[in-house]
């Protein structure tokens, strides 16, 4: 997932700014000694690209082989960035956190077609608790880099978010370093480059542990997700992409061993989700437009049924609920039958797979499309129903999808060493954080892993 360069130059500037509580000089011996937890997210890293000897990562393999690593990593579905990231960091899955996109997904007036909209509060989005908020509760702090769902957040102290708030400490600080100039922030996402922005991203995950030292630290790097989408998966240029990370997670590591908090760091290395490649696009409201459900309304559309697409999964609504009796047995049967359509659930159908129910929020849909292997939805309603390309990458598929698994690595000095773990769940990461920092998660769907604590 990339937030656009427009989409960044057009994000609010008001994310919350607190004071830290202590920071390491001057702080009381009790809070140094506090654990200090790394979360360093991967875009879509997949699970099986650990199995290659050849993998040019040796930050990520030295902590793999001090700590725990399972096989595989299953995520939640949606298979997209922010339910994921979500998902890592409440414990609870869409149908109770409610985040179903890459940000709000809002409906127009006029039955026009939906928009994403990424920079709205926490508050409005994420409808659980979250790891920062619980260690707020028992005063500790918290810092984020380019973590998502998470404007405006209250319990976080230091931030520098993927649209960075060039009023914020962490920014002020960086350009104080010269790391950027103040232009380059103001304009941080207008034509950079996916690897500019994570080499940034990481200077403000090291200024924040060097100068602040928060208890939790969250970092989400995505040049793997932007060139694996172009690209494909374990291509080359992933390869590449995963290289450039793992340099990125060295210059973490170095940074906790530069303040001598090594004793107390435990990382998290994890990934939303994995990557599938794909050829053929399949864009389901050029047959809403077939059948005049979709109408052309200046440069967008509208109409009684709306689609957004998710790469591997498509989520259709209806926003009349008064004919969706009606409308809903006649759309599954069709879509069903659209070439590379592997399965349309009801909303009732897809609550079994982790899909919120319809009565619960309006960002659940009322048919969930799944692609088939090869196949992934697009959003486009002019044109051919199906086209065929070049390989590229993408996510979205059912979590059950072998290549939509994802990383899990934990080492340091709360977790045991040489632990391998099977399949597990991404519900398990944050009740095991919880359990590190000694907080409280109200409502986990898992139980922690206990079996990788020390």
């Amino acid at each position: 997932m990339c937030i656009s360069a427009e989409s960044q130059m057009n994000a609010p500037q008001n994310s919350i700014q607190a004071q830290p509580a202590n920071a390491v000089t001057g702080s009381s011996k009790e809070a140094v000694e506090q654990p200090l937890v790394i979360v360093i997210s991967l875009d879509g890293f997949p699970a099986r690209a650990l199995e290659d000897p050849k993998l040019p990562m040796p930050a990520l393999r030295a902590l793999a082989a001090h700590g725990a690593v399972a096989r595989a990593m299953q995520p939640i579905n949606p298979t997209v960035t922010w339910p994921n990231h979500t998902a890592i960091i409440t414990g609870v899955d869409a149908s109770i956190h409610h985040v179903m996109a890459n940000g709000l997904i809002e409906f127009p007036a006029g039955q026009r077609e939906p928009e994403i909209a990424p920079w709205v509060d926490k508050d409005r989005l994420v409808h659980a608790q979250t790891l920062y908020e619980a260690a707020a509760a028992k005063g500790m702090t918290t810092g984020q880099v380019d973590w998502v769902a998470i404007y405006g957040a209250k319990g976080v102290a230091w931030e520098f978010g993927e649209a960075p708030n060039p009023a914020s400490q962490i920014a002020k600080d960086l350009v104080a370093q010269g790391v950027l100039s103040a232009k380059q922030m103001e304009h941080f996402g207008n034509g950079s480059t996916p690897a500019w922005r994570d080499e940034i991203w990481t200077d403000a995950a090291v200024d924040i542990l060097e100068r602040h030292t928060p208890n939790l630290l969250l970092l989400h790097l995505l040049e793997t997700d932007s060139l694996q989408h172009e690209y494909a998966p374990l291509t080359p240029a992933a390869y590449a992409a995963y290289a450039y990370a793992d340099s990125c997670i060295a210059r973490v590591v170095a940074a906790v061993q530069k303040i001598g908090a090594q004793n107390r760091t435990s990382f998290f290395l994890v990934s939303d989700h994995g990557f599938a490649s794909y050829t053929h696009t399949v864009y389901p409201n050029v047959g809403l437009v077939e059948r005049g459900m979709l109408h052309k309304d200046g440069k967008r559309y509208s109409g009684p049924v709306l689609m957004k697409t998710e790469g591997g999964a498509a989520s259709v609504y209806i926003r009349d609920a008064d004919q969706r009796a009606a409308v809903i047995p006649s759309l599954k049967t069709y879509f069903s039958s659209m070439p590379g359509v592997e399965h349309v659930y009801t909303n009732a159908e897809a609550r079994s797979i982790g899909i919120p129910s319809d009565n619960d929020t309006d960002q659940a849909p009322q048919l969930y499309l799944t692609a088939k292997n090869d196949y992934a939805f697009g959003d486009d309603a002019v044109g051919p129903l199906v086209r065929e390309h070049e390989a590229k990458g993408q996510h979205g598929y059912l979590n059950t999808d072998s290549d939509m698994q994802a990383l899990f690595v934990a080492s340091g000095a709360h977790i045991q060493q040489s632990v391998r773990l099977g399949t597990i769940s991404n519900l398990r990461v944050a009740p095991t954080i919880a359990a590190i920092l000694g907080v409280k998660l109200e409502a986990t769907a898992q139980a922690p892993l206990s079996q990788i604590l020390k």
